[in-house]
């Protein structure tokens, strides 16, 4: 499968399986992650107990919070924690929910309005999992929905949304990859097209979000999802008795003055201001960003028509995500703040102790998402995902191809919990493996092909307790995180078997028409919940 770089063969799978299997066994993550870490450090350094405890703490942690990405994706998190306490203090979390409560008046319709909130923050999956988690708990608490459902309904309208989304925060990068992969074969491909024609091979993505609409409007779950909302509907406990909420109980179950007017504006304008502001600053951050590049060709377009959609799209591809989600987490705090002091529903201290508060419950999920990245850097540096290619090089046909991407991302991403860095290690061995084991073909299997790279990828994300994108939906969903893992993981395998036998074989093998495949899935999907899942009330 091309070259592949130096990796630690069969001991690179050891950090990430024992960070899987501890947490599953102690439904503790912190000291999980922090073993794995450890463990694959001291491997690193051929066995040495003290050099792999120091570069733990030195380089894995530290490092993590040191990277310019994750720090600013870590003063989003305390920024928008801190306008949701705000929010939550103020009255405008229950408003918003005695609001949307009179428009869904029953936990279906509450289900399917987290579905359609997934869909319409399509900018961002890190955005998305955090403004609708936090937005819509307020709702589905009240129609006693598990927080376990609220945090798979959340995570699993992120990733698939946003990286097919036409304008995105993935849009450049999955460019960049499919014209450094097309490069590689020496074939001139206008790449927005090609990404364009990708989607409809996303089966896994598609047919997942035809799922969790399914789910939602029939009431049916199946397997540990029934028992939770079982738990949840009939004994009032949105968690297990143990579990260990990524949001501590400072932020949901905050306390209101009993005299506070409840008004929904208070909660929805510095929403409204957070998701504005992120499209804002992608573009002004993207912008700045192509003015100091050297793409003259960008650049000339940029200075003619700055607003035409292809601009835009190339222009928000180029921004620095973190930038413009901190300056928006930090605008939404100050708007949420003069909104309640103007109207003298808390006092300016009450207003700064709300957004310590708020920003204080998020301290458990960040220390699990820096971790998360930590055991990411171990996985890196170990080759944990070059070893995984290496063990199907030469071993796979074209016309298979497409379903062992599929898989072989799936266990990439479960195993580092980054679907980008999955994609990165796969796409450029894909795409010239299908061109040359296909005798040149340009067609149905190597589109197949690359959306099964994009969408195995976002499948073993979210069966991965490692990853971050699962992480934040745990927290904003103020969910215990491996029970969340282990709810939405058999609805996850569920779909991914339908996109494999409707989808991917049947594309490869028959070179089947894809919406054919689409809709077939879909069905296979809808049967599956109709006569396999049963109603929660029952």
């Amino acid at each position: 499968m091309g070259n592949v770089v130096e990796h630690y063969g069969i001991l690179s799978l050891i950090p990430p399986l024992i960070a899987i299997l501890l947490a599953f066994k102690t439904k503790q993550v912190l000291p999980s992650l922090f073993a794995a870490i450890f463990i694959g450090s001291t491997i690193i350094h051929d066995g040495n107990i003290f050099t792999g405890f120091s570069k733990t703490i030195e380089k894995y942690i530290a490092g993590s919070v040191a990277d310019e990405w994750n720090a600013g994706i870590i003063i989003f998190d305390i920024a928008l924690g801190g306008m949701i306490g705000i929010i939550a203090k103020s009255g405008g979390s229950k408003a918003i929910a005695e609001w949307l409560g009179k428009k869904a008046r029953t936990a279906e319709k509450a289900m399917a309005s987290a579905w359609a909130m997934g869909l319409i923050i399509f900018f961002d999956d890190y955005s998305n999992t955090l403004l609708v988690g936090n937005t819509m708990r307020p709702l589905t608490d009240d129609h006693k929905i598990s927080r376990e459902k609220l945090a798979f309904l959340t995570d699993s309208t992120a990733a698939p949304v946003a990286s097919m989304a036409l304008i995105s925060t993935w849009i450049a990068y999955e460019m960049g990859l499919l014209r450094d992969s097309f490069a590689v074969i020496e074939i001139e491909v206008n790449t927005y097209s090609a990404f364009i024609q990708s989607i409809p091979f996303r089966f896994y993505s598609i047919i997942m979000l035809g799922f969790v609409l399914m789910i939602s409007l029939t009431g049916r779950d199946y397997g540990p999802m029934l028992k939770a909302e079982r738990r949840a509907r009939k004994e009032g406990k949105l968690i297990e008795d143990e579990a260990t909420p990524l949001a501590s109980k400072e932020l949901t179950d905050m306390k209101i003055k009993e005299d506070t007017p409840l008004r929904a504006y208070n909660a929805i304008i510095p929403v409204i201001t957070v998701v504005i502001m992120v499209i804002i600053g992608l573009y002004i951050n993207g912008r700045g960003t192509v003015l100091a590049g050297e793409d003259t060709e960008l650049i000339a377009r940029l200075n003619e028509s700055p607003y035409t959609f292809t601009v835009i799209r190339d222009v928000i591809g180029n921004a620095n995500a973190a930038v413009a989600m901190m300056w928006a987490s930090f605008l939404g705090s100050i708007v949420a703040m003069i909104l309640v002091l103007a109207q003298r529903i808390l006092t300016f201290k009450e207003t700064i102790e709300a957004w310590v508060d708020g920003a204080k419950s998020l301290i458990m999920a960040i220390m699990v998402l820096v971790l998360a990245w930590g055991i990411g850097s171990i996985c890196s540096d170990l080759g944990t995902a070059n070893y995984l290619v290496g063990v199907l090089d030469g071993k796979i046909s074209a016309n298979i191809l497409p379903m062992s991407v599929f898989i072989l991302g799936a266990l990439i991403a479960f195993s580092t919990g980054t679907s980008w860095g999955t994609t990165a290690i796969l796409m450029p061995i894909a795409v010239p493996l299908v061109y040359n084991l296909s005798g040149g073909d340009t067609g149905v299997i190597l589109y197949a092909t690359i959306g099964a790279v994009f969408t195995g990828a976002v499948f073993g994300d979210h069966c991965s307790p490692i990853s971050d994108t699962t992480i934040m939906s745990s927290m904003s969903s103020a969910s215990d995180h491996i029970d969340h893992v282990k709810t939405q993981m058999p609805y996850a395998l569920t779909v991914s078997v339908i996109a494999l036998i409707t989808g991917y074989l049947p594309a490869a093998l028959l070179g089947i028409n894809p919406a054919i495949s689409l809709i077939t899935g879909l069905i296979l999907a809808y049967l599956t919940v109709r006569f396999y899942g049963k109603k929660v009330s029952n």
